[in-house]
Order: structure tokens, then sequence, then C-alpha cells
């Protein structure tokens, strides 16, 4: 595989370079997807079925009755950074996203902490989706061949370790071969995954009332009135971080995408109204047919929160239930290899603009960032792996540390968004709403839960009940990455400092004012 990868290279063969203080190609194929393909990348980024199945259970019993209008609520803050990213995507269209558009804004050394953060979230992501693609399938496998045992089998280490090795060699192979090929596969998933959600919940509908603990449908489970705590609020803001997180992969492909100045903007805000949607309908479904009671099929049951659809399937869709369990595996084997785009990417704009070492700027010879997904492939099977042995709570602890690095790296795009533009808010209506005020209230948003769930993590209670010296596990490994980050970035200053030194990227504010 090393011997097909090449220079980040232009039509003519010779080694782009990055334009003195701009925006400048890096190689990748352009105009190989539309509107359609890079909504579908988006949508299986963000894996409805898996996020669904894990986190109905939780977050009905944070907001019982009131979980769609908790849902809205939580869609607020996403929806206000996801117009700023297509501000900005308008604007400089470029793979880079965070770390491009923060560099630009607020200089290289934001910009690159904002990059970290995107990377260290999409590695600790891709490590959970693994390992979920791998509970899933022996799963299924157990279902398919009515041998209970073979679920337990997820349970054994070393067979386990060795799976997610495939699964994510397998991702990581579709990812290196391009976009075209990831374009396919995920057709394929995600259009499974949604036919068989639309059957559940068409299925619910059917048969609501053949429930003992079912409910009729209320318009009141949308008033916010009956809200009655500010935690339940901040529940369905943190919930967002979660089920919502995924979208900006429709960014990342710009540079990819056919007219991806205005393409890649759209989808991005498409994909988290249609994604929306479906956690409507499936919440509305599952809320009339089980109830949110605490016994049987009932939603608040906490035999049934930790895999909803596992608890529902049977009694909804009887002989189908097993496709559930088939939709839930390929949406995680989905997100798996769709969450390669956006790291991979990442690194090699980082490469490109010198804040990375040079082999992260290298293309396969299918124009794709060669090196990156090979480097990203290794990182989160290691991590994985390394975090599988050492210990179970350090793992679910990192994985709740997520949304710590969600926050920072969304929450300070926002902010740059706001920034970058700055001195062309005030020239319109609508540059005042999607320059100014969409971000800087999304990105406050994002601030405030990232406070919160900062000082909440402090308690060794939060996650797993781990802590060190007293403070929760899950507030160290979340600041700990963020200030590994931090160790990484001086020391490439000290290797690559021409990046730092303003010579490939600038803030040079003036130029982002764009002409109306």
């Amino acid at each position: 595989m090393t011997q097909s990868i090449r220079t980040n290279s232009g039509g003519n063969g010779a080694a782009v370079a990055p334009a003195p203080h701009g925006i400048s190609p890096k190689g990748l194929k352009g105009g190989q997807l539309g509107l359609l393909a890079v909504v579908v990348i988006g949508i299986s980024t963000i894996a409805p079925a898996y996020t669904l199945t894990s986190a109905l259970g939780p977050t009905i019993n944070e907001a019982g009755l009131q979980l769609p209008v908790i849902f809205l609520i939580g869609f607020i803050p996403m929806i206000l950074v996801c117009l700023a990213y297509r501000e900005l995507n308008a604007d400089s269209p470029d793979s880079g996203t965070t770390f491009t558009w923060v560099t630009k804004a607020f200089g290289p050394w934001v910009g690159w902490m904002g990059g970290w953060g995107l990377l260290a979230a999409n590695i600790i992501v891709l490590s959970n989706l693994a390992a979920v693609a791998v509970d899933f399938f022996y799963l299924f496998m157990a279902q398919l061949t009515g041998l209970p045992g073979l679920a337990d089998l997820a349970a054994d280490k070393p067979l386990n370790i060795a799976t997610c090795f495939v699964f994510v060699a397998l991702a990581a192979w579709v990812s290196y071969r391009g976009l075209h090929a990831t374009k396919v596969v995920q057709y394929g998933l995600v259009g499974f995954q949604l036919l068989v959600l639309g059957m559940f919940v068409a299925m619910a509908f059917a048969n609501w009332n053949s429930s003992a603990t079912s409910i009729p449908f209320s318009w009141e489970w949308f008033d916010v009135t009956r809200i009655e705590t500010f935690g339940q609020v901040a529940a369905g803001i943190s919930l967002s971080i979660f089920v919502y997180w995924g979208w900006d992969v429709c960014l990342t492909v710009n540079e990819e995408t056919a007219n991806g100045k205005k393409t890649a903007g759209v989808a991005g805000t498409l994909t988290a109204v249609i994604v929306l949607g479906i956690y409507l309908l499936v919440s509305i479904a599952t809320m009339m047919f089980a109830g949110v009671g605490t016994q049987g099929l009932g939603l608040n049951n906490e035999e049934n929160h930790a895999n909803i659809f596992t608890a529902l399937a049977s009694p909804i869709m009887g002989p189908f239930a097993i496709l559930m369990s088939l939709a839930v595996l390929s949406s995680s084997a989905a997100s798996l290899q769709s969450t390669f785009t956006s790291p991979s990417r990442s690194l090699l704009a980082m490469a490109h603009y010198g804040a990375l070492p040079a082999p992260f700027n290298r293309l396969s010879r299918f124009a794709t960032p060669g090196f990156a997904t090979i480097a990203a492939g290794i990182l989160s099977a290691g991590f994985y792996a390394v975090m599988h042995v050492v210990s179970e709570n350090v793992l679910n602890d990192t994985i709740l540390a997520l949304g710590l690095m969600i926050c920072f790296y969304y929450g300070l795009t926002a902010f740059a968004c706001a920034w970058y533009f700055r001195n062309s808010v005030f020239s319109s209506i609508r540059n005042f709403v999607f320059r100014l005020a969409c971000p800087l209230l999304g990105g406050l948003g994002l601030l405030v839960v990232f406070l919160q769930t900062a000082v909440d993590s402090l308690a060794p209670e939060f996650g797993s009940g781990s802590e060190l010296f007293g403070v929760g596990l899950v507030f160290v490994l979340g600041v700990g990455i963020l200030a590994l980050g931090a160790v990484f970035m001086v020391i490439m200053s000290r290797l690559r400092p021409g990046f730092f030194r303003g010579e490939t990227l600038r803030q040079d504010t003036p130029a982002l004012v764009v002409p109306e």
C-alpha cells in the first residue's frame, strides 16, 4: 500500500505548494460528489440507528414525556453552529475546516488547537464505533444462527480486539480508495439503515395501542412550559453534542464536491434537519408504543435503557426484528467508514500548510489522503486496544470526555466565524444574522455546555466513578487530551516554525471581508 502513496500534486505531477498566506488546493479530486452523496455521508457519520438505540433510554429518563421538545431544544445550538460553518465554507472552502478557518481568524496557535480538538474527537469516536460494530456483529450472528452463546464472544478481549482491527482495516481500506468507493458503500448501508428505521416507525404507529404500556400521542410533548427543571434543558443541549455531531463531515469534503462553496454548506444544514426529523419520528413512535413507564416495555424501565431497539424490535417488528440488529450494525459500520473522511483530510490540510510533518501531505494513487488515512486507522485501533486492555472504565470515560472536545472545536469555529466576518456583519440584515448572531449564540451555547460538563466531570462519581487524586477521570481525560495537544503544538512550533510564523496561513483579516 505504501508504494501507491505519492506526494500531493496537481494534474501535471508537480508538487502543490500552498500559496503564500492563502487557501490552496491539496491535490484532492474535485467534483466527485453531488448534494445527495454528501448528505448520505453526513447521515452515515451521525449514525441515527446506533445513536438512537443507545441515547433514547438515558434521555427519556431525564426528559420524560417532553422528549420530543428536548430533541428540538438540543438541535438549536447545532443548527446555529452549522450555519456558521456554511458561511465560512462559502468564503473559504478548505478541507481543513476548523483548523483552516480558526487559523485565519485567530492565528496559527489557536487554529492548531482547533484542529487538534477535531482530530482527537474523531480518533476517539472511531475506536468507539469499531467497538460497537464488534458487539452488534456477534449479537447479529447469535440471532442469525440461533446460538445465543455467540453474542458472548464480544466479551473475549483478544477476539474482540482482533475483530475490531478487522473492522477498522476494512473501513480504512474503503476510505483509502476514495470518495467514489465511500459513496457506493454508504448508499447501501445508509439506505438499508433508513429503510429499517422507516419500517420500525410505521409498524409502531400502526400497532401503537397493542402494547399494555402504550400511550396516545399528545401535542403537550412539544410544550416547552411543561419542562419541569433547567436540568432537563441542560440534558437536551448536552444530548445534542452526541446525537447531532458529525454533520461537519459534509464541509470536510468541500474540495471534492461539485460547487463545493455552496453544496457542502447546504448539505451540512440539510443533514442536520433530516436527522432531527428521524429522531422526532422514532421518539414519538416509541413513546406511543411503549410509554414512559418503568415496567415491561416502558422506556423508563432500566432494563431497556442500554439498548432500546433490542427491547422493542420483537414486539413491534415481529419476525423482522433481526433486521433492526442488522440496521444498528450497518449504522455503526457505516459511520466507522465515513468518519475516516474527517480526520484524514484535516491531517492532510494541517500538513499542507506546514502545521504537521510532511508525510501527512502524501496522497494515494486514488487522490485521497493515503498516509493520513492509514495513520488515523492505526491510531484509532491502537487507542482502542490499549484502553480495552488497560481498563474498560478508562475507555468509557474517554468517550464521555469526547463531549468536551466537540464543544471545544465546534464552539471555537462558531466564534471564529463572528470574528472572521466582523467587518461585514453590519452591512446587511442577512450578514448580521448569519455571520454574527447565529455563530455567537451557537458558540455561547456550546461554551455553557463545555463549562457545565467540565464542572460536573470534576466529581469522581461522574462517568465510571474512577478518579485521580480526587478528581473525576472524565475531567482528567478531557482536559488532559486538550493539554496534550498544547504540548504537541509547542513541539511542532519548533519542528515546523513556518506555519506558526504565518508563512502559509495568516489572520489577514481585511482579506476576509467578502464582497457582496
